[in-house]
C-alpha cells in the first residue's frame, strides 16, 4: 500500500519548480521520447498489420483458394459430390491456364491466360463484386478480359481487338511457326493489385486449351472456400479426397511473401523497441539527478522516522509514472495516427508532390491500416515494464543515503 505522506512527496517531485529547471527538461525529454517510441511502434504495427491483411483479401480474391491439379489421369467429377467438400467450399470451378504473349500497335508483353466458361466466370469474386467494366456473361470464343492496368498500358478499352501468341506452334511448309489469334476485349477487370491487373486476363476455356492444343482432361479444379484462414488444415482434408493429384493453396504460393512479412514486421517491432528504451534511460538520468538535488529532503524524511521502503516508493513511483503517463499519451498519438494514416499520407503527397506509397511497388492504391488491440497492449506491457525497471536502481540509491552525511554537507 501507498501512504498519504508517500503520495504527497511524489506528487510534490513530479511537479515542475525553478530550481529544477535542468531535470525538468531531463523529465520533459523522456516523457516525449517514450511517447513517441509507443506511438511510432503503434503506428508502424497498424501498417503493417493492415498491408498484410489488405495484401491477403486481395491474393485470396483474386485467386482460387485451393487448387487441384491432376498429374496423369483427370479429375474424378464424382468426387465433386463429396460431403466434406460440400460442406467447406462455396464454389467448385473447373479451369485451366497458360502463358503468351499479347500484341498491340508495336508494344509485346508477356501474359497468363486463365480460361472459364462464361457460367464460371460470372462466380469469381473479382466479377461478383463488382469489380468489372463490362459484361461477364460475354467470356464466349475469341472474347477476352484484361486486367484495368494493362488496359492503361495498351490503351485499350471494351470492343478494341488484340493480338496473342501462343508458345505452341503451327506446322507450315517453311517450318513451325507460333500460333495467333485475335480476341475482342469485351470486359475491363480491376483486383486492387496492379500485379494482377497487368499480367493476368480472362478467355473461354475451349479458346484456351484449343489455342495452347490442351486436352481437356488437364483441366484442374479451383476450390473457392467457405472460410480460407484455416488454409492447412482444410488442404489435408482435401488432399485425402483428391489423393492421386497436386494440391496446392493460396497459402503456399505466396508462402515466401508473408514470411517476409513476418520477419519484417518482428525486425521493425525490435528496432523501434530501441526507442523506448533509449528514452527510459533518461528516467534514470532524470531520477540520479532527483536524488542528488533531494539530498536534503531525503535525509529529513529518514530523521523524522521515515522507512527505506517508503523512499524506494517515492522514487519509484516518480519514474513510473512518467512512464506510464507518456505510455498512455503514445498509445492515444499512435490510434489517432493510424486511424488517419491515409488522410495523412494524401495531404503529404498533395503538399509536397510526392509519392509515398507507389502502387506498383507496394500492390495497394492506399496506405491500409489495422488497429490490433493486442498489439498495442503488448507494446504499452513491453513500454511500462522498461519504465519500471529503470525506475528500480535510482530508488534503491535514494534509500541507502545516509542521512547524517546528508545533512552534514547541505
Amino acid at each position: 500500500m501507498i501512504s498519504t505522506l508517500e503520495k504527497e512527496i511524489t506528487y510534490r517531485y513530479l511537479k515542475t519548480r525553478k530550481q529544477d529547471g535542468f531535470l525538468n527538461i531531463i523529465s520533459i525529454f523522456s516523457f516525449i521520447g517514450i511517447s513517441l517510441g509507443v506511438a511510432v511502434l503503434i503506428i508502424v504495427m497498424s501498417v503493417m498489420n493492415g498491408f498484410r491483411t489488405e495484401l491477403i483479401n486481395k491474393i485470396v480474391g483474386f485467386n482460387s483458394h485451393v487448387t487441384v491439379k491432376p498429374y496423369e489421369k483427370s479429375i474424378n467429377l464424382e468426387k465433386l459430390n463429396d460431403k466434406i467438400l460440400k460442406v467447406i467450399s462455396k464454389e467448385l470451378i473447373l479451369s485451366n491456364s497458360g502463358e503468351a504473349i499479347v500484341i498491340s500497335k508495336d508494344y509485346t508483353k508477356g501474359l497468363v491466360l486463365r480460361g472459364y466458361n462464361s457460367k464460371d466466370f460470372a462466380k469469381l469474386d473479382v466479377v461478383k463484386k463488382g469489380n468489372l467494366i463490362g459484361k461477364s456473361n460475354k467470356l464466349s470464343r475469341n472474347s477476352i478480359s484484361i486486367g484495368k492496368e494493362l488496359s492503361f498500358n495498351l490503351d485499350l478499352s471494351i470492343g478494341d481487338r488484340i493480338s496473342v501468341m501462343s508458345p505452341v506452334g503451327i506446322e507450315t511448309i517453311i517450318g513451325s511457326l507460333p500460333k495467333q489469334e485475335t480476341f475482342t476485349i469485351t470486359s475491363i477487370f480491376d483486383s486492387g493489385l496492379a500485379d494482377f491487373d497487368a499480367n493476368i486476363a480472362f478467355i473461354n476455356i475451349d479458346s484456351l486449351e484449343s489455342f495452347f492444343d490442351f486436352e481437356k482432361k488437364n483441366r484442374y479444379l479451383e476450390i473457392y472456400l467457405n472460410n480460407p484462414s484455416n488454409i492447412d488444415k482444410i488442404k489435408i482434408q482435401i488432399q485425402k479426397i483428391f489423393d492421386n493429384a497436386f494440391v496446392y493453396t493460396w497459402a503456399d504460393i505466396n508462402s515466401s511473401l508473408f514470411s517476409a512479412l513476418k520477419v519484417e514486421r518482428n525486425v521493425m517491432f525490435i528496432i523501434l523497441s530501441l526507442i523506448i528504451i533509449v528514452a527510459a534511460f533518461n528516467i534514470i538520468s532524470g531520477l540520479t539527478i532527483l536524488v542528488k538535488n533531494k539530498t536534503k529532503d531525503i535525509a529529513i524524511l529518514k530523521s523524522i522516522g521515515v522507512l527505506n521502503k517508503s523512499i524506494i516508493k517515492i522514487f519509484f513511483l516518480v519514474g513510473v509514472i512518467i512512464g506510464t503517463t507518456a505510455t498512455f499519451f503514445g498509445i492515444f498519438l499512435g490510434v489517432i495516427f493510424s486511424l488517419y494514416v491515409e488522410n495523412l499520407r494524401e495531404f503529404l503527397s498533395n503538399t509536397f508532390n510526392i509519392s509515398l506509397f507507389p502502387e506498383e511497388i507496394y500492390f495497394l492504391s492506399t496506405m491500409p491500416s489495422e488497429i490490433n488491440p493486442s498489439s498495442i497492449f503488448i507494446i504499452s506491457l513491453c513500454s511500462i515494464f522498461i519504465t519500471i525497471i529503470v525506475s528500480i536502481f535510482p530508488a534503491i540509491k535514494a534509500s541507502k543515503l545516509d542521512p547524517v552525511k546528508g545533512l552534514k554537507y547541505e
